[in-house]
């Protein structure tokens, strides 16, 4: 799955995302909330296409299930909420997506599954980084992300031509991959490298 990946994430994001879980975790249920509506988004605007609300509906629902695991985990674990600026990862993959269908919903699937593989690889390499129960947790995660991204190249290679949604998947992943490895002012569970002293 993670060959669509075209550089795999700084170390450096490692070492600091652990020694700052607390934040990360904030930030990760920031993630769920955003991903469950994306899929609902997806599913309003295409309310006429069911083969995608059908499957985005289910993954709308386990987005949603994994933040409450999130937010359970933060309150056993004594983590507060508090507010983070975005990551600029998910603006800078929505600013590459075209403006027009059927490419715009080809980018916007093709982008999903990106952000999936991502995480299944942060959470595969940070889980053993991270003491229990919080390792445990994002073992598990990492299976789910996986189904994720499946479920989006699914739904892309029924849209598109063969030939035409790997072109584009390949200039999608390009981008992403300079969003998740560049030097970032920030720490988030999609950010880039980070930089000393990062927020």
């Amino acid at each position: 799955m993670n060959d669509v990946l075209l550089a795999p994430t700084p170390q450096r994001w490692f070492e600091v995302a652990a020694d700052r879980w607390r934040e990360l975790l904030v930030d990760h249920a920031n993630c769920e909330k955003k991903a469950a509506s994306t899929a609902l988004s997806l599913i309003f605007t295409y309310a006429d296409d069911l083969q995608l609300t059908d499957r985005l509906s289910r993954l709308a629902r386990e987005e949603l299930r994994h933040f409450e695991q999130v937010q359970k985990m933060m309150q056993e674990l004594g983590v507060p909420f508090v507010r983070l600026t975005p990551a600029r990862y998910a603006d800078g993959l929505r600013k590459a997506t075209r403006r027009s269908d059927p490419g715009r919903l080809i980018d916007l699937l093709l982008c999903g599954a990106l952000i999936e593989a991502r995480s299944h690889e942060r959470f595969v390499g940070l889980a053993p980084r991270l003491q229990a129960p919080l390792s445990e947790f994002y073992s598990g995660l990492a299976a789910s992300e996986a189904r994720h991204y499946g479920v989006y190249l699914r739904l892309v290679e029924h849209r598109a031509g063969q030939q035409d949604w790997r072109a584009r998947l390949k200039h999608l992943a390009e981008i992403e991959a300079e969003l998740a490895t560049s030097p970032d002012p920030q720490i988030r569970f999609h950010s880039g490298s980070p930089l000393q002293g990062a927020l």
